[in-house]
């Protein structure tokens, strides 16, 4: 919300409308030319953050598929190991009870 300069009776009084209103659009016109400025300059540094994090994201999701990918490898092999030995000790079982 823009915020309108304003001088004080005083000024008006000594330097005149013509001149007191002058300073007021200067001061104005630098005041929009500062949020301007600065609106621009935080929107190109929220770009930036913006790509950084992107970026970061994308690293962090390649590594985490990485990780998920070996963890599910070994969890395989460590179930493939559980079933085989239950497998042959439950087959060992089987063939212990069929020879009685």
């Amino acid at each position: 919300m823009p915020v309108t300069a304003k001088l004080s009776k005083r000024f008006y009084d000594v330097l005149g409308e013509d001149v007191a209103n002058e300073l007021v659009d200067w001061f104005n016109a630098v005041d929009l030319t500062y949020r301007t400025d600065l609106r621009e300059l935080n929107e190109l540094n929220f770009a930036r953050f913006d790509a950084k994090m992107e970026q970061r994201l994308a690293e962090f999701d390649a590594k985490l598929r990485t990780e998920l990918a070996a963890l599910r490898t070994e969890l395989v092999r460590w179930m493939f190991a559980f079933w085989v030995t239950n497998f042959i000790g439950i087959a060992g079982l089987l063939i212990a009870l069929r020879g009685h």
